[in-house]
């Protein structure tokens, strides 16, 4: 049973000797671009344990967060795709696994040319607390009894507010890969909102995890074995996606999702899963007399602000959901209907977004608009229309 010893410390223990010896069970099979390899250690590559490559999702030029990061590989990976302007952020609560990462993130820079890649000492759902630093500041202040024991939290508050391992609005992109699955339940919500909390406004998370495709019994979970192996502390598909929508992120899908389970355990599938979410749907609502109109090709969609819209019908959205949909994952999606007389976010009436109307194409072109023209001679492509 779990309980003895708590699950964050049979974590620590399985793979403190993860980082020593290689352990077949802590990974599901992932393959890599190649390429990426090459300038990596092998002592580096033999000790990664994940379910999936975030890292294939990653641009030029982005700061990237990766949870739970072990030896460095995915680090290692996403420092060559973001590129001397990038940066990129490793953290993880294992000694061992940091003291490989460090070792062998000279080797990789000498290798690549820059170095951009740091490892810091961290838990993932506390991405404020700089565990480093708080062994530092015990070290001149040790727990000596019940009063300085009751002291450290407010050293650790304290710590979190003036010297932060990942400051708010940092970062483009939070990745990880099987590592989310490994936090108590309990300290889940908190580990999202962690998450939410680190990235940019338009930031994303691309986050690949186990996940099973039914609820895991409560014995599974007191499993030692199964959970450290990334099996019993598995979200449900469903809940997995609903973690990130409670979080606050927008646009939550599913990237890739295993089509053959990984394990699975006493008739329950425990599968790979990789999902993108977005942050930035938050901010006040403006009326600018913009449409959208759905292309399709489902009869009707429902967005993350419930907003309900059929297919081909002009609707009347808020400023802040007209440049949202503008963007990715939704662009490809949508028509944009920009009124004649533009009007200055300034001058901007509030919009009130929680409903949902149909625009009036004589809103957007003005109720005085009368204007005849000729057929418009040129095609789309450049062309000359018959």
């Amino acid at each position: 049973m779990i309980e003895a010893t708590g699950k964050e410390t049979v974590v620590r223990q399985r793979y403190t000797a993860g980082a020593k010896e290689r352990s077949e069970k802590l990974c599901c099979p992932v393959e890599y671009d190649t390429k990426y390899l090459r300038i990596i250690p092998q002592e580096v590559i033999e000790r990664d344990y994940g379910c999936g490559d975030p890292s294939r999702y990653l641009r030029e030029g982005e700061t990237v967060l990766d949870l739970g990061s072990g030896t460095g590989k995915i680090c290692f990976i996403a420092a060559q795709i973001v590129g001397p302007k990038g940066k990129v952020i490793g953290v993880d609560m294992t000694d061992e696994m940091l003291e490989v990462a460090r070792r062998n993130a000279p080797i990789v820079a000498e290798r690549l040319g820059y170095a951009n890649v740091e490892f810091c000492k961290g838990r993932i759902q506390d991405l404020a607390l700089d565990l480093e630093l708080l062994d530092r500041e015990l070290k001149h202040s040790p727990i000596t009894g019940a009063a300085s024991f009751l002291a450290v939290d407010e050293m650790a508050d304290e710590l979190r507010l003036k010297s932060p391992l990942v400051a708010s609005d940092s970062i483009d992109v939070v990745v990880s890969s099987c590592v989310l699955n490994l936090v108590d339940p309990k300290s889940k919500p908190q580990l999202f909102d962690e998450i939410f909390r680190v990235l940019k406004k338009g930031g994303r998370s691309v986050i690949c995890d186990i996940t099973s495709d039914e609820q895991v019994p409560e014995e599974m979970q007191n499993d030692p074995e199964l959970w450290t192996g990334c099996i019993s502390g598995a979200l449900t598909e469903e809940s997995f996606l609903q973690a990130f929508e409670h979080a606050g992120f927008y646009g939550v899908q599913v990237l890739k999702r295993d089509t053959q389970p990984w394990r699975t355990v006493h008739g329950i599938e425990f599968r790979s899963m990789t999902i993108e979410a977005f942050k930035g749907k938050q901010g006040e609502c403006f009326e600018r007399n913009q449409a959208v109109i759905y292309r399709g090709p489902f009869k009707e969609v429902l967005d993350d602000d419930n907003h309900r819209m059929e297919r081909g019908k002009r609707y009347a959205v808020c400023d802040k959901t007209y440049n949202l949909y503008k963007k990715a994952p939704y662009r490809k999606f949508f028509e944009f209907v920009d009124p004649i007389v533009d009007v200055p976010l300034a001058e901007a009436k509030p919009f009130d977004c929680s409903r949902v109307s149909l625009r009036h194409p004589k809103e957007t072109k003005g109720q005085d608009y009368s204007a005849t023209t000729e057929a418009n001679r040129k095609c789309c492509d450049g062309g000359v229309c018959c």
